[in-house]
């Protein structure tokens, strides 16, 4: 038996995207482990184009900016098995169709699509699924580890990540009162995805976050996934409401010398 005890255990994985994202990796570790794992993708298009990834799996489409298909794939899910042992929410989206923007400038109809679908869903999706999780079930959402910091190039989605551990803790807190539910963040460093491809000037932040690690070498989405996982199996049953950081020590190594030499150079 594993250490992880997941054998005959079902979870939901949502926002799988390619095989590069966090989601993908986190199904993969929990069907290796001998979890039984459902899909939920955003789009009958990105099933299509997920095809041979996903082949043979049981998938839903879901577009969690709208509460009724939130509603929707938790019946689905209902009716498909009686329970389920926790759900990952891997879930995101910023607009940045015109470029970077001083955070002053974020325009109001995209800083709220952020958050209802960024943050709030996870709300939506907790309330949906409440009839379908056991009573000792996880829920594991991945968010990241520097939402104090203001990153230009992350724009309006700094503050759209707290919102979403925000959402944890009172989701925890809430929960609470009729069931041990438990619900935590993953706060990941910087990752090679395609989603974080999308986000202006992101590979000068994510060499130089790589730089800051102790070990100078960046986090990898398996160290962000293996942290998923473990906080789904019942081994992390003492843990609740919190944000696991999970970035090879980079916010405590901001005056490395070797970065600190790099930055005081003269300019030529």
């Amino acid at each position: 038996m594993s250490f992880l005890n997941l054998e005959n255990k079902t979870y939901l994985v949502s926002g799988v995207a390619n095989r590069k994202s966090v989601a993908y990796f986190v199904a993969r570790i929990l069907e290796e482990e001998g979890a039984r794992v459902l899909y939920s993708v955003r789009s009958e298009e990105r099933l299509q184009a997920l095809g041979r990834l996903l082949e043979g799996k049981t998938v839903f489409v879901c577009n969690a900016e709208d509460a009724n298909q939130i509603d929707r794939l938790a019946k689905q899910v209902g009716e498909y098995c009686d329970s389920i042992a926790g759900f990952v929410h891997s879930i995101a989206f910023a607009n940045f169709s015109e470029g970077l923007k001083p955070f002053h400038e974020t325009k109001r109809e995209d800083f709220l699509q952020s958050v209802s679908v960024t943050s709030f869903s996870l709300v939506e999706m907790a309330r949906a699924f409440k009839p379908v999780l056991e009573n000792n079930a996880s829920v594991v959402t991945i968010g990241i580890s520097s939402t104090l910091v203001t990153a230009e190039n992350y724009g309006y989605l700094s503050p759209v990540k707290s919102a979403l551990e925000g959402c944890v803790r009172n989701l925890a807190k809430s929960f609470s009162q009729d069931s041990e539910v438990r619900f935590n963040a993953v706060n990941s460093g910087p990752l090679k995805t395609s989603a974080s491809a999308g986000i202006p000037g992101y590979l000068e932040n994510y060499l130089y976050a790589e730089k800051l690690t102790f070990r100078k070498r960046a986090v990898t989405t398996q160290e962000v996934a293996n942290t998923a996982v473990y906080l789904l199996s019942e081994r992390s049953s003492g843990i609740n409401g919190q944000g696991v950081v999970v970035n090879a020590g980079m916010d405590f190594n901001y005056f490395d010398k070797e970065v600190v030499r790099q930055a005081m150079r003269p300019e030529k």
